[in-house]
């Protein structure tokens, strides 16, 4: 698939992305695609090149760009590695959710004058604290997102958290995909089932299943990627997607 490296200016700076493009140049949908807490990497472009082959323009943002130049993390043992782990956090914790819906406009902006974006809504999707910010886009920019998808996301509803997704329920036009991951202390049981009924109560359009996997399932470079999962949420992604974006 081409894969363009661009910037995109927002109101905190430039933000460095990469545009993955269908073959033959669209016009198609367009999806903001969030990655993990380990940020952009090859992985995660191979993985935004895959969404571009299924037929949608995908746009890659590097949402740590506030950190410069920043290093990146070795997903396999930046928890284990104190220094690192200490850096990583310093990094999640510039990312409240205004911060995310400023991001967010920018990237609405941009793919809005792209040639190669059709329809008047995009998707969302992410991946660890990338899935909560597909939720926390959803609800924030309800009127540009058509369907949203989060996989393995933690922290969807927080009591302790003012930013959490659960809080944004009756807001969300989108329909939306939630795939928690089996046994995950960032989004356990009691938090699975107050997302849940934030959705019922607010009338949102919605799936969520539990995987047979670990935290991490979809992501190829993770310890934990579990490649059955993995295509599972390709599968459903695709659907959520084809069912609920405009061509």
């Amino acid at each position: 698939m081409p894969r363009t490296e661009i910037t995109i200016p927002t109101p905190d700076g430039d933000c460095p992305a990469t545009l993955h493009v269908p073959d033959g140049g669209g016009p198609a949908p367009a999806v903001i695609f969030y990655a993990d807490a380990g940020g952009v990497r090859e992985t995660m472009r191979a993985m935004a090149d895959r969404l571009a082959a299924s037929g949608y323009v995908t746009l890659l943002p590097d949402f740590y760009y506030r950190s410069g130049d920043w290093a990146p993390f070795d997903v396999a043992t930046v928890f284990s590695d104190p220094t690192e782990r200490a850096r990583l956090m310093t990094m999640m914790q510039s990312l409240d959710a205004d911060a995310i819906a400023r991001d967010a406009d920018a990237f609405f902006d941009f793919l809005g004058g792209r040639p190669e974006v059709s329809g008047t809504t995009v998707g969302t999707t992410g991946y660890c604290m990338g899935g909560r910010t597909s939720l926390i886009v959803a609800g924030r920019h309800p009127e540009r997102v058509g369907a949203a998808a989060s996989f393995h996301g933690g922290r969807l509803a927080a009591t302790d958290d003012p930013d959490s997704p659960h809080l944004l329920a009756d807001r969300v036009r989108a329909a939306v995909y939630v795939a928690a991951a089996q046994n995950d202390d960032s989004f356990p049981a009691e938090q699975f089932e107050r997302l849940k009924g934030a959705f019922e109560s607010a009338g949102v359009r919605y799936t969520m299943e539990e995987y047979p996997a670990a935290h991490g399932f979809a992501v190829p470079d993770n310890p934990t990627h579990d490649p059955n999962a993995e295509e599972r949420h390709w599968t459903a992604l695709t659907e959520l997607f084809a069912a609920n974006l405009q061509n």
